[in-house]
């Protein structure tokens, strides 16, 4: 697979681009980075225009336009991987999934899609329990909260469409029976840990995730793309796989 990597100079960009050298199975057709002087890469998708298989995006959402309309001029799928998209970006990547594949995802890890799953399960078993998502991040992070929480709670609410999601907890007021809390922590060099506490007054089950290295949102990244090629059009995610 030759993969155009979009923020290829960024964080997660390096990290996928050194995770397919060292994998030798995929390559990089082009590294895309608002950042690149001449000859670094490519500071626009629309500057390349070579051989290419699909794209994985890991730049920023404010790129959402660029991304899409590239692709579906291209007719080459993408892998989203990034988070904290508005109204209007969500818009443009349902009406791009109408021509091309896309796989959009809060959170490229298995490991999540796996979580999800597990507290979709566990809040239809206990229909009564009260549910509160607590999420860590290091404190360079941009979105609050964070697009895997916002993920985990809205796989939680294809059981309980009546839920509210409440981010935060502010001033003094008591817990209503049927709000999902969400709350965020930012410190340090986190990678990020998602914790779901479902508790029904008599007993607590506490699921976990902890991201120890961001090279599995790479791993991932790679897996959604793997999975992409071939696809008919339409808006894909992690359920998807694990489903």
């Amino acid at each position: 697979m030759n993969i155009i990597i979009n923020g290829a100079n960024g964080r997660m960009g390096k990290i996928l681009t050194e995770t397919i050298a060292e994998g030798g199975v995929h390559t990089v057709a082009a590294k895309v980075d608002w950042s690149y002087a001449a000859g670094d890469g490519f500071s626009e998708l629309k500057q390349y225009e070579g051989p290419a298989d699909l794209v994985i995006d890991f730049s920023n959402h404010a790129a959402t336009q660029a991304v899409t309309e590239y692709c579906a001029a291209r007719e080459l799928p993408v892998v989203i991987g990034t988070t904290g998209q508005t109204e209007e970006e969500m818009a443009l990547i349902r009406e791009a999934a109408k021509s091309v594949p896309v796989f959009l995802s809060g959170n490229m890890s298995l490991g999540i899609a796996l979580l999800a799953d597990l507290a979709k399960k566990a809040a239809a078993m206990f229909p009564n329990a009260e549910i509160e998502i607590v999420e860590r991040h290091h404190d360079q992070k941009l979105d609050v909260p964070s697009g895997t929480a916002l993920l985990l709670a809205r796989r939680i609410q294809e059981v309980r469409p009546q839920a509210e999601l409440v981010i935060g907890r502010h001033e003094n007021g008591k817990r209503t029976a049927t709000e999902i809390g969400i709350h965020s922590l930012r410190y340090g060099n986190e990678v990020g840990t998602h914790e779901i506490v479902i508790s029904t007054g008599s007993e607590t089950l506490t699921l976990k995730h902890e991201a120890e290295s961001r090279a599995l949102f790479a791993g991932g990244a790679l897996a959604a793309a793997e999975y992409l090629l071939g696809k008919p059009a339409g808006l894909y995610d992690m359920k998807n796989i694990v489903e």
